[in-house]
Formats: structure tokens, C-alpha cells, sequence
């Protein structure tokens, strides 16, 4: 399965949650998709439909395929600490995340194309691979030619909410990945646990 470049809305709808950001098209239509909106013949979930649509969802909001996240997954199970924990601190430790979290790109994907695109640094080493995991301390900027991208500084001028794990240089166009985020800093809508009794069975 190739990466999902189809209607967010939909996804989103499929999912209940605004999972890419805000979305006016969810805000009307926030019942799941289809010819006849929320159907009688739906029965109550299965505790397996549950966990499954879980770790799907996670999947669609950082936009992994299905082998980087079972992958990023057996990492964090080798990791100390919570496997669930662990495992959305290193789907925010990503580059194309972390360029998307400190305000440089609009979306994800967006920052994804960037990364793609040799427009990003890790202490001042051009990378181009989004899975790229940052360590504290690590430095991303936009190269310098980069820097007055339409799409960057037009995400700049829209920035919203700060991390408390990322520090943004905004005149330098340079962020800090100070540290890998708690569980309560992160935003995202997501029920780890269900993801790791998935993965248990």
C-alpha cells in the first residue's frame, strides 16, 4: 500500500477527530463517511475493530505506512519505560514531525516535501529522510536558500501553539529539539495502550 494522498476529511470523518488540524469541511460533517451517514446495520465494535482503528488512526495522523510504524513500535517496546509512551515520543522525535510541530511547514506532508526536497538541516548536515530520528540538543534549520520559501514563511506568519520540548529561532529560521516530549505535552488524540494490546495479541 503506497502512502495516502486521498481527501483528509474523510479520513478524519472515518476517525471522528480532526486528526490533520483544523478542518471547517469535519466541523459540518463530523458523522463518518457514506452514501447514508451513520448506518442502522452498524453493530457495537469489537474489541479487535477498536484496537485495529486505533492504531490506524496513529498511522494516518503522522503519516507512517504499516512497516515504519511496526517498526517504530518494535523500537519502542526494546526502549525503557511505558511501549506506548515510548513509541509517540519517537513518532514526535521525527524530522518531518519536528519541522511540522516548531511551525516551518503547514501539515506533516507538507513538511515531508521539504525534508524530501534537501530544504532542511540537522546540525547543519543536509537531510533528506522525514523518518529521521532527532536526539536532544539536535539543531534543524532551513538551508539558506530556503529560508524565503512562500510555503515556510507563510507557515511561520500562521504559527499557532508552542511545544514545550521545541525552542524556534524564527529571524535564524532554526528550531532546538530540546528533548523528547512527556506523555501529557503531546496533543495528539491518541489511546496508546489499545495500540500495544494490538501488537500483544
Amino acid at each position: 500500500m503506497a502512502r495516502y494522498t486521498g481527501p483528509t476529511t474523510k479520513i478524519a470523518r472515518k476517525f471522528g477527530d480532526a486528526i490533520f488540524g483544523p478542518d471547517k469541511y469535519f466541523d459540518k460533517r463530523s458523522y463518518p463517511p457514506g452514501q447514508h451517514g451513520v448506518s442502522k446495520k452498524r453493530k457495537t465494535a469489537s474489541e479487535y475493530s477498536i484496537q485495529l482503528q486505533e492504531k490506524q488512526k496513529a498511522k494516518y495522523t503522522y503519516g507512517l505506512l504499516e512497516r515504519q510504524f511496526r517498526n517504530l513500535f518494535e523500537k519502542a517496546a526494546r526502549k525503557k519505560g511505558v511501549t506506548g509512551e515510548n513509541l509517540l515520543k519517537l513518532l514526535e522525535a521525527r524530522l518531518d514531525n519536528t519541522i511540522f510541530r516548531l511551525g516551518l511547514a503547514a501539515s506533516r506532508a507538507q513538511a515531508r516535501q521539504l525534508v524530501l526536497h534537501k530544504h532542511v538541516t540537522v546540525n547543519g548536515t543536509v537531510v533528506n529522510v522525514p523518518s529521521f530520528t532527532l536526539n536532544p540538543g539536535d539543531k534543524v534549520a532551513m538551508r539558506e536558500r530556503s529560508k524565503n520559501l512562500d510555503v515556510v514563511i507563510d507557515a511561520l506568519g500562521k504559527r499557532g501553539k508552542k511545544f514545550n520540548w521545541l525552542v524556534l529561532d524564527e529571524k535564524a529560521v532554526e528550531g532546538t529539539f530540546v528533548d523528547f516530549p512527556e506523555r501529557d505535552q503531546i496533543p495528539e488524540n491518541i489511546n496508546e495502550q489499545l495500540i500495544v494490546e494490538l501488537y500483544s495479541k
